[in-house]
């Protein structure tokens, strides 16, 4: 590894003296092809320094449970003050990309997501790390990320002034009925049981309710002081996949000695490289459905993630092996929540619309330099626009390398006795939920959530559903109360829920999903009662 490392490294100094010539030409340069001409600024002394910066922070941040990407960059942005605006955005642009990578770490190893963007990376990359694997687990989630997150910012380079438009094309409705479409995904996610799986799902849709309505300002379900600004989604996802793992770990005791700790496997990068190339499916469909996902404004890489999985698995020939460790569901996982991250920032940069969270703390890192994104931002300002979205592309190439260089050793912590690891994650989980908000409300609520889920597991509930569910209620019932009130001023309800190529594909496209799972669990219970018969 030592070797690639240098050998990358005397690449980079070739290339820098050639990319200082050409940026000295940059005056004659138009259209997309002038970000060549912006490459010579990532590598001065400076600013390169703040992307190996961004970066290793990045991954450490992102390995954090509790520290979602968006909390990473919001915390890197009082550093950015005294630096230029290039320079800070390089800074928060190779933390966020690198944070989004960085949760495949704890999501692995932990079964903790570092981020919402990993709740899918979970599904069947701890199972890989509870055989050993997590060395190979680490490097196919850093690999995918690295693919797909080069694919996402190319898009940004190439195709930003048209998934503009197609952006803004996307209104209450649509967004109404993609929140609809993730929930048609509940039922086959990560459950033995579509009747389950739709059962947490439901779950998550009621504990989304709670707290105060933004929209009508009605109170709902604050049967505790806690509960009264609703249920923090990263102290829920801490406590929902946490605090079983904890529980389970105590009962357990401490009857794993030294002798029974598990044997890490090594894992060359070679071979992952060649395992990657032959789930050339996975990496496809990962990478377009985060492109896709990312660039619609508000959706997140959450979404993207766990509705890559389930494409994954409904496309594979060998989707009874996804949750049990099978490496393609977590290429898809990892691919698209790094693809989501370039598309996520053209409304910001051409509309100036914050796609995510994140995007709108990036948005601040713009104005605080009296930088105004928009259409004539690369006309104004090329020289931070390029430099910025050529730093993202040159950070996933850093990311993977420094992620591929520590896989070997952070999947030693499967060595750790459970004991010791039960407290550590403890102490994890109780940091990262009090640090969102520095409340003990949301470490309440991440205990309460993890004991309940704890019970459910017993009976065959996952966790997946449950989050993804939390996740989407928001986003369906902000956008069909708006979509409502846009309808019943204009054409009525169903006009505008119902007509529209957007809409009706949509629609189509949900009810495909629906039959589809449906299918897909009657002929498992075939393919079982033969295997029974035969027996």
């Amino acid at each position: 590894m030592r070797g690639v490392f240098q050998r990358f490294m005397k690449t980079f100094a070739k290339l820098f003296s050639l990319l200082t010539v050409l940026s000295q030409e940059r005056a004659s340069a138009g259209g997309a092809v002038e970000f060549i001409f912006y490459f010579g600024d990532v590598f001065t002394p400076v600013n390169f320094g703040l992307l190996l910066l961004g970066t290793i922070g990045g991954l450490i941040l992102g390995a954090t449970p509790g520290l979602s990407p968006t909390m990473a960059v919001a915390l890197l942005i009082p550093f950015t003050f005294q630096l230029e605006a290039a320079q800070g955005l390089i800074l928060l642009g190779a933390a966020y990309t690198s944070t989004v990578a960085g949760g495949a770490v704890s999501a692995i190893l932990l079964k903790i997501p570092g981020a919402p963007a990993n709740i899918a990376t979970t599904l069947d990359g701890h199972a890989m790390a509870q055989k050993g694997e997590g060395a190979r687990a680490l490097q196919l989630s850093f690999l995918a990320s690295a693919v797909g997150g080069i694919f996402g910012v190319l898009l940004l380079i190439f195709l930003t002034p048209v998934l503009a438009r197609w952006a803004l094309a996307f209104g209450p409705s649509h967004l109404f009925w993609l929140a609809i479409l993730g929930v048609t995904v509940i039922g086959s996610l990560d459950s033995r049981s579509v009747v389950k799986g739709l059962l947490s799902g439901c779950i998550g849709l009621w504990l989304a309710t709670i707290g105060f309505d933004d929209i009508m300002g009605a109170q709902r379900f604050i049967f505790h002081p806690s509960l009264g600004g609703g249920i923090n989604i990263i102290a829920a996802l801490i406590g929902l996949f946490a605090i079983p793992q904890v529980i389970t770990m105590f009962a357990r005791g401490r009857r794993q000695d030294g002798a029974e700790v598990m044997r890490v496997q090594k894992h060359p990068i070679g071979a992952a490289v060649s395992e990657l190339l032959r789930n050339r499916r996975a990496v496809g469909i990962g990478t377009m459905t985060g492109s896709v996902i990312g660039l619609i404004p508000g959706v997140g890489g959450q979404i993207a993630g766990l509705v890559a999985y389930d494409q994954s698995r409904k496309f594979s020939p060998d989707r009874e092996k996804f949750g049990s460790g099978h490496p393609e569901g977590l290429i898809a996982a990892e691919s698209a929540n790094n693809a989501m991250v370039g598309p996520s920032l053209v409304p910001l940069l051409t509309l100036s619309i914050p796609g995510s969270p994140t995007a709108a703390v990036l948005l601040g890192g713009l104005l605080i330099h009296g930088i105004f994104p928009g259409t004539d931002l690369f006309d104004n300002h090329p020289d931070v626009a390029w430099t910025f979205i050529n730093s993202m592309l040159i950070g996933q190439v850093l990311m993977c390398i420094f992620g591929l260089y520590v896989a070997g050793l952070a999947a030693r912590v499967a060595q750790v006795p459970q004991s010791v690891m039960a407290a550590v994650v403890l102490g994890l989980a109780v940091f990262g939920s009090y640090s969102v908000q520095s409340s003990m409300g949301d470490v309440y609520v991440m205990a309460g959530l993890g004991v309940m889920m704890y019970f459910l597991e017993r009976f065959g509930f996952s966790a997946a559903p449950l989050v993804l569910g939390l996740i989407l209620g928001p986003i369906a019932e902000a956008n069909f109360i708006q979509g409502s009130m846009i309808a019943n001023a204009t054409d009525g309800v169903m006009p505008y829920f119902f007509g529209g190529s957007l809409n009706i594909f949509l629609i189509a496209v949900v009810i495909a999903s629906v039959f589809y799972s449906a299918w897909m669990e009657l002929r498992s219970r075939r393919y079982t009662s033969k295997e029974e018969i035969m027996a």
